[in-house]
Formats: structure tokens, sequence, C-alpha cells
């Protein structure tokens, strides 16, 4: 079979969402509808004694939220669909921008009683930064929440995107009855159910039928039909190219944990969502079809598998065909590596493949090699662009409480910085470890997973700084005087790169200004420009 019906296959999304809003559940009910799962978990629900397939990790179960990126792929519809559910809390919020460069389109949760939240607002920019397609999904209708015309407003203003409504609900909260869909002017309705699919259907495809008004009611009928010709008499005809270009976003509306609306979504995904897009590179832009192979590390994650304290790195394909067992350089080291038992995912459980294409994310079992924004491919020395790391928010001191377990602690915290956790700087003298995040809850996520994982246990001290830069000028006689005066400020990043921790926002501006040939920059993206530019 040809590259190009299996690029022409393939379906790579990422769900992304404000936390709380239903994400998880309904990247569930997507692996239901899509025979991937028999029976779904959920998230938060103590009955139900099964937790969601996505999150995996223990402190996940514990808390009810996604603290790190998963990957499920699956067929449906003669497409194979690769869901990347993201973290929804703030705190992994640079995980999740890391994700949305590895994905085609989007879908975006909102819960149709808070609306656009502040991570809302957050992630759509970053989409609309990248132009990635996205698709709404407003969840929860099962609950009161706000009007669906407010909501669609509320979308427009809020977010700067136009809208156009694919699915509409039928009444809301205690009167809600199901969602009819407008991409293919039907209905379906079935008795609710939180973990499997509902056999017993009704379908209608004439919206002015009696059996509408005997299955809802004669108000909520005659409430549908004047609500869809508000519909179509406000918003323009659903334009695929619109939605493909980023400028329009098909808004579906539905119950997750019900599953009302789980397949209008899904059924229309797959009919209107990109296929695999190319991406660019520090020399040219490569595109799906493009005969050579290559594609970028998105994520690093230790102890996927804790029994086997494995480390893989997740590889996003974006050109030519992958294949088990052949050497591709790794573009940073300039060495040829091979791999044996490449991965593809469902959650924590993973499959060996022989061969995976464009819109791809696999697995692949790494010794230390990869860092996140590496690129491999077949021989060329072109880096993929746009994975930097920020600045952090928050800075704490690592501090070891146990002497005896200093090789584990090491060991870990190396690990769990190459994964993106967190970043971490080395303050001289006595190797002081820094360790910078952007939310709290990070820190909390670190001491867990060094105490469960490696057995070490340690501490975070607060400490005061403003902004990590990182330092780069072509005169050595001012660097030298910079690290002479600010010594007790300065530190090295996981690469050996010179690092100022500023304490406050004052002190970096006047850094720059007593030292002008000095270029501090918040994000690490200057290390890929600085490496081409030698």
């Amino acid at each position: 079979m040809s590259n190009d019906v299996e690029i022409e296959k393939r379906r790579t999304f990422g769900i992304i969402s404000h936390p709380d809003a239903g994400k998880t559940t309904l990247t569930e009910k997507l692996l239901l509808f899509g025979g991937a799962i028999q029976s779904a978990g959920a998230v938060k629900n103590n009955k139900i004694k099964k937790t969601a397939t996505s999150d995996f990790m223990e402190i996940e179960k514990q808390r009810g939220i996604s603290v790190a990126t998963s990957v499920m792929a699956f067929e449906y519809s003669g497409k194979q669909i690769n869901i990347l559910d993201t973290p929804g809390h703030k705190d992994f919020a640079e995980d999740t921008y890391r994700t949305l460069t590895a994905v085609d389109s989007v879908i975006l949760v909102i819960d149709c009683a808070n609306g656009v939240e502040e991570q809302t607002k957050r992630l759509m920019e970053v989409c609309r930064m990248r132009k990635t397609p996205v698709i709404i999904f407003i969840n929860k209708m099962d609950r009161e929440g706000k009007d669906p015309f407010e909501l669609l407003d509320e979308l427009e203003s809020s977010l700067d995107i136009h809208v156009r409504p694919l699915a509409w609900p039928i009444g809301m909260g205690d009167r809600f009855k199901g969602v009819y869909n407008i991409y293919d002017k039907n209905i379906n309705l079935f008795a609710a159910n939180k973990t499997k699919i509902s056999t017993d259907i009704v379908s209608l495809s004439d919206i002015n039928s009696e059996e509408l008004d005997e299955l809802v009611g004669e108000k909520p009928a005659a409430e549908l039909r004047e609500e869809l010709e508000t519909i179509e008499g406000v918003y323009d005809a659903f334009d695929r190219d619109a939605y493909l270009s980023g400028d329009v976003a098909p808004v579906f509306f539905g119950s997750a944990v019900n599953n009302f609306g789980v397949k209008e979504l899904l059924d229309t995904f797959v009919r209107i969502s990109p296929s695999p897009r190319g991406r660019e590179t520090d020399l040219k832009r490569v595109e799906p079809s493009d005969k050579k192979f290559s594609g970028f590390v998105f994520k690093i994650h230790a102890n996927l598998d804790p029994k086997h304290r494995d480390r893989i790195a997740f590889l996003r394909i974006v050109s030519g065909k992958f294949e088990r067992n052949t050497f591709y350089n790794h573009v940073r080291l300039d060495k040829k590596f091979k791999f044996a038992n490449p991965t593809s995912f469902m959650a924590q459980d993973k499959s060996v493949i022989d061969e995976a294409y464009p819109g791809d994310v696999i697995g692949l079992y790494d010794t230390g090699n990869f860092k996140i924004g590496d690129t491999l491919n077949e021989g060329e020395h072109f880096m993929f662009k746009g994975i930097p790391s920020f600045s952090p928010e928050l800075f704490q001191e690592l501090e070891n409480l146990d002497p005896m377990k200093s090789k584990q602690l090491e060991k870990g915290i190396t690990q769990l910085m190459d994964e993106g956790v967190a970043q971490m700087f080395i303050q001289q003298p006595g190797n002081r470890r820094i360790v910078g995040t952007v939310g709290q809850l990070q820190f909390e996520v670190i001491a867990y997973r060094l105490d469960h994982e490696y057995g070490a246990k340690c501490r975070f001290v607060p400490k005061s700084y403003h902004k990590a830069c990182w330092i780069t000028t072509d005169n050595e006689e001012q660097l030298k005087d910079f690290t002479r005066a600010k010594s007790q400020y300065l530190a090295k990043d996981k690469d050996g790169n010179l690092v100022f921790l500023a304490e406050t926002s004052f002190l970096l501006q006047m850094a720059e200004k007593d030292y002008p040939d000095l270029t501090f920059h918040t994000t690490s993206e200057f290390k890929l420009e600085a490496k081409h530019a030698n």
C-alpha cells in the first residue's frame, strides 16, 4: 500500500480543555465508540471502580486529574485515529503546549455551565498561533448551564474565532433529551449509559415527523425546529476549508458521561478533520508526502511501566515511513540508531509495530539519548522547530532527605527533567539544584514520583527568583564581567548553558542596561538558532 493511502487514513488530534470540563471522560467515550474499549471508567466516580484508561499514573488515579499526556490509537470508519489526551491543569500547560506541536487538529472541551475559562483562552491562543483546526465540544448538557446561543456568542467573543454549530442539544439539564446532528440532518435517541453504548436506539431523519413529538414531547420538538431555523438564518453554511485553515470552529453539544453527542462528534470528525500536515524545520518545510522518513520527539516518559523502569521517547512521524530495526540519524548527536521494539499505545498498554506512517505517534525505548525537541531522520541535517522550554514561574531548591539514597535521587531527578516535567538549574558552589516549574502542583508530582518510583525522599525550599534567562553574547569580556559581578545568581541548565536567575524584573532590566552586548532569552528556542548559526 502506498504511503499516500496510509497518510490519508490517519487523523492525529489532541483533546484540550480547562480542568474539570470532562476532557478525559470524552477521550474515554471516543475510545468506547471507536471499539477500542468495551466499558468506560469514570475519572472521579468511586462507585465505578475502573479508572479512566488514559489516567494511568498512580498520582492521577488518586487525584482524579491528568498530569501527563496519554496517547491512544484505534481504527474507526476506515481511519486510523490517534488521540493525544493532554493534562488540563494549568500547572502542566507546558506539556500541553508541546503536545500541540505533535497534532494536526484539536477538540476543545467546554463545560456548558462555566463557558470559556482562563486556561481555555491560553490554549486557544496556541492553536491560533499555529493555525491548528479546532472543533469545540460543549459538554455536560445533562446539567443546567448557559443558553446554547449565549455560549456560541461567548466562544466567538472570548476565543476570537467564528463558530458554526454542527450538532444541537434538545433541552438541557433534566429536560435534556439528546442531540440533533445538523451536519447529517438526523437524530439518534437512546437511554443514557455511563459505561456502555446503548443498543436501544431510535433514529429519525425527518425533523418534522410526528414521531419526534411523541419521543421528546411537543414543546421540546417545537423548540428544536425553531432553534434550527435560527441557526440556518444566523450562521453561514459550514465551510470545511475555513475550518482547516483555523478560521471557523465547528461546535458540537453533548454529555460525554452519558454518551450523548459523542457519536455525532466522532462520525463528523473522521470526515472533516485534516489528514497529517507538514512541519517547518530550520532549513525547509517537510511534507508528509516526502519520501524520506523524519520525525521529532515531543515528550519523554520515564517509568511508563514501574516494573520495568523503562523510559520512552514519544516520536511524531512527519514524513516517509518508519521501519523497525532500520538505522536513522539522530540529528543533535549526529549518530545513527535503530529500534528493535518501537511501540504504539493504548495509554499504558503497548504493542510492538513493524512500521509507522506520518501522523503516527510511536514510542521508542530510550537509554538517555533523546531530549524533547530532538529530530530523527534519514541522514539530513535539519531540526524541527517550535518545541521551546519557557522560563519557569516558580523556583524551589531540591533538598535530599536521605543521603543514603543520593544515587537514586540523582537518577530520578535527571530522568524527570528529561521528561520536561520541570527544569533544573545547577548552582555553584555545592551543586545546588534549583527546580523551576510553571505551577506548584508540579513540585508535588516530582516529590511523589521520586519517592514512589525511585525510593528517594526530598523536600523543596522556595526561592524568590523572578525569571530564568539564558544568556548569549559575542562579547566574551562583557560576559566575564557579568559572571564576576553576578556569580551568586548564575546557574547552568541540564545542557550546560549559562542561565541568569534574576530576583526581580527591575534587576533583570538593570542587567540588560548595564551589559548591552548580552542577550537574555526567556525561552530556550535560541539554542536551535545558535546551533545553526555556528
